[in-house]
């Protein structure tokens, strides 16, 4: 009956349009100051500092801060550049572009959000300058940008490390294969789309302007070898890789482009130090409503009830998958997994399921939720850059959505997919 009452408030107060993170406190202070239990809300400003003082976490701040300067260095363009001489020609022309430009931007950012609103830009501008149909340029943008949080590096999986004790550098090699397999449904939904539609395409390869841009961005490119080589290679960890990152994009930035001067940087640390303590105030409360849950026993008996519905593993990580997909509609990626990781993970430990294979199950379920009403930030960010009603991206986002959720069928039904490569290079 607890475990009713806890989630059916906290729904509530989400469903009336409470911020996720006032929710989850408030849930917490609520229930323990209506049991009179004041030793117990003494511990709340401990459990709140606590959640946030992993550190695993601090590589968050220092991926955003690493996306910011992509996104005003002038890398993103560099890339975006390159990746349009590369597969301008395939027929939907852009819109091939447009997803291969996420997958190399989002092994830099490692965030959906910075993809969709910095170099979302770039290829809507390029898109509507070719005469491409805005709805279709707005909703392989937004399906694209989801990409980054998958392929490594990426911020959710460093989140699900925090929480779970799962290795980040498994969970970023366990991104490699549904990210490139997201990529290419995105690309195969973009092609028949564009053959629908008789999209435009390149009369030829220039071979000339692949060598050119390949040039201007080798050196943006290399972030993700020299993020994934240094982890692998013993010179810093996961963690240390977003330092690494930002510091690679600074010097890029100022140095190499020089696209940003000194007088920049107090703008980008302030944009960067917004979106940073957004993630940790959900995280904080987060962590006094995971004490609530584990002090209730909730976990536990989210575990009797669906071991008891069905013994089956196939049909427990099926009703997860859905009510992970529901949730994904009305909260947003951070909050999905630090409400739902401490319930779930018990759950997929006591039917066999990789904590490895059920990270990305989760990231993937997030990503879907991004781009899904009424609370999709992707779904949102674009609409407003792109000036276009929600409902009428929504719409145009159907092909797109089908392509990302067979991927996620996948991922579901054959563990492998996401659990073949950490085995491969770190041992089962």
């Amino acid at each position: 009956m607890t475990t009713f009452i806890i989630l059916g408030v906290l729904v509530l107060l989400i469903a009336i349009g409470v911020p996720i993170a006032v929710s989850l406190g408030l849930t917490a202070v609520g229930f323990y100051a209506l049991q009179g239990d004041f030793r117990i809300l003494a511990m709340l400003p401990q459990r709140m500092f606590s959640a946030t003082t992993g550190f695993t976490l601090l590589a968050i701040p220092f991926f955003i801060l690493a996306g910011t300067l992509m996104n005003t260095g002038g890398i993103t363009e560099r890339i975006f550049r390159f990746a349009n001489a590369s597969v301008g020609h395939v027929r939907g022309g852009l819109g091939q572009v447009n997803v291969l430009a996420s997958l190399f931007f989002s092994g830099m950012s490692g965030a959906a959000v910075a993809d969709a609103a910095g170099l979302g830009q770039v290829e809507l501008k390029a898109m509507a300058d070719k005469g491409y149909d805005p709805d279709f340029s707005a909703a392989i943008t937004a399906a694209s940008s989801t990409i980054g949080p998958v392929f490594p590096p990426s911020i959710p999986f460093v989140l699900y490390s925090s929480i779970t004790g799962v290795s980040v550098a498994q969970l970023f090699l366990a991104g490699v294969v549904p990210g490139v397999l997201m990529a290419l449904a995105l690309m195969g939904a973009v092609w028949l789309v564009a053959l629908r539609h008789k999209m435009p395409r390149a009369d030829h390869i220039d071979w000339i302007e692949i060598w050119q841009s390949f040039k201007g961005a080798a050196l943006s490119l290399l972030t993700p070898i020299i993020i994934i080589a240094g982890i692998f290679g013993g010179l810093f960890t996961p963690t240390e890789a977003g330092v690494a990152a930002s510091a690679y994009a600074m010097f890029l930035s100022m140095v190499v482009y020089r696209e940003i001067a000194p007088r920049d940087l107090p703008g980008i640390f302030w944009s960067t130090l917004q979106h940073t303590i957004r993630v940790m105030f959900v995280i904080a409360a987060a962590g006094f409503f995971g004490w609530l849950l584990v002090h209730q026993r909730v976990p536990d008996a989210l575990v009797s009830s669906m071991i008891g519905f069905s013994d089956n593993p196939a049909v427990i990580l099926i009703i997860v998958v859905a009510i992970l997909l529901v949730l994904g509609m009305f909260l947003e990626g951070i909050a999905v997994i630090v409400l739902t990781v401490p319930l779930f993970l018990p759950v997929m430990q006591q039917i066999g399921v990789d904590p490895v294979q059920i990270g990305v199950i989760m990231i993937m379920c997030s990503m879907l939720g991004l781009l899904t009403p009424p609370v999709g930030m992707v779904l949102f960010a674009v609409a407003s850059v792109a000036r276009m009603p929600v409902g009428r991206l929504s719409r145009a986002l159907v092909p797109y959505l089908i392509g990302l959720a067979l991927v996620l069928v996948l991922v579901v039904a054959v563990p492998g997919v996401s659990t073949w490569l950490p085995n491969l290079v770190m041992g089962p």
